[in-house]
């Protein structure tokens, strides 16, 4: 007798650029859905989103969280890193390292390293999320 697995009712995604999760391997990270990006986690801090997505492909990449201060610093490590075009033109903290540039996975591994040896330019705690508020229930008259 032949027996078949029931098919996975909702279909399981994979995990952009999963080459970096792996290089993060010796640290604790977690993981959530942020936007169209998958958001990593060193403990209380956000270090960086993966993006592969088919609408505004030039801003698919690894996306270091960091603040302005340390731009420069990181971009003599990564010199192909800039703003991502999809936030506006105003300069934010996030920067990215875009998947079309010659260096893309030399880049994310090398910030890989940083992350894992907890280099304080990379990673910022995010606001607290505020609580949501309950639905208030309508009385029918």
């Amino acid at each position: 007798m032949r027996t078949f697995s029931e098919p996975d009712p909702i279909p399981r995604k994979r995990n952009p650029h999963e080459f970096v999760l792996e290089a993060l391997t010796a640290v604790t990270i977690r993981t959530r859905p942020m936007f169209s990006c998958l958001a990593v986690y060193v403990g209380e801090k956000i270090v960086m989103a993966l993006r592969d997505r088919p609408e505004h492909r030039d801003d698919n990449g690894v996306w270091l969280a960091t603040s302005e201060d340390h731009h420069e610093s990181l971009r003599l490590e990564f010199p192909n890193m800039r703003s991502i075009r999809v936030l506006g033109t105003a300069v934010t903290r996030w920067q990215i390292l875009p998947v079309d540039a010659p260096d893309f996975e030399e880049s994310a591994l090398r910030a890989c390293e940083l992350i894992v040896a907890r280099d304080p330019r990379i990673g910022t705690v995010p606001k607290p999320r505020k609580p949501r508020k309950k639905a208030s229930a309508k009385k029918v008259l």
